[in-house]
Formats: structure tokens, C-alpha cells, sequence
């Protein structure tokens, strides 16, 4: 009797880390937004501007929305399957 190969197939293992960093995603950026709570306010010396802080935000924001379009996109499936008659989920 054969046995069953002990590890996943690359592009099943491949799909499972996309999937795992897919869910890590929101607590990485729940993490960076909250880093701007623990500058020193503008008003002390060397402290960092609302401005800065929003223009942080902003950037944090904008690279979430690229990692998750670039996430979604590896996730897809590949098209030649679709073509061949796989079932799609």
C-alpha cells in the first residue's frame, strides 16, 4: 500500500502562507496604526506634529489597501485551472 507523501504539494503550501499572512494582515495594521499614540506630543521638544502623524496614518493606510490587493491577487485562482474544468471553491 502506498503511503500518502508526507508534505503538501508547492503550490498547496504556497496558498496556505498567503492565507496565514492574509490573516496576520489586520493585526499588523491594527500594530502601525497605533504606533503614532506613542510619540511625544509637538509641544515638547523633539515631539512629532499632528500633521506628521496624520501623514503617517495615511501612508500606513494606502500600504495595507496595496499588501491586501497584492494578497487577493495571489489568492485568486489560476486561470489556466479554471479553463481545464477544476472545480472552483
Amino acid at each position: 500500500m502506498a503511503r500518502p507523501p508526507v508534505f503538501l504539494p508547492p503550490a498547496g503550501y504556497r496558498q496556505k502562507r498567503v492565507r496565514d499572512a492574509a490573516h496576520l494582515l489586520p493585526v499588523l495594521g491594527v500594530g502601525l496604526l497605533l504606533v503614532p499614540l506613542l510619540w511625544t506630543p509637538s509641544d515638547e521638544a523633539g515631539g512629532v506634529g499632528n500633521a506628521a502623524a496624520l501623514l503617517y496614518v495615511l501612508g500606513v493606510w494606502a500600504g495595507l489597501i496595496l499588501v491586501a490587493l497584492g494578497l487577493a491577487r495571489a489568492l485568486r485562482p489560476d486561470q489556466e485551472e479554471d479553463s481545464e474544468g477544476g472545480a472552483s471553491p
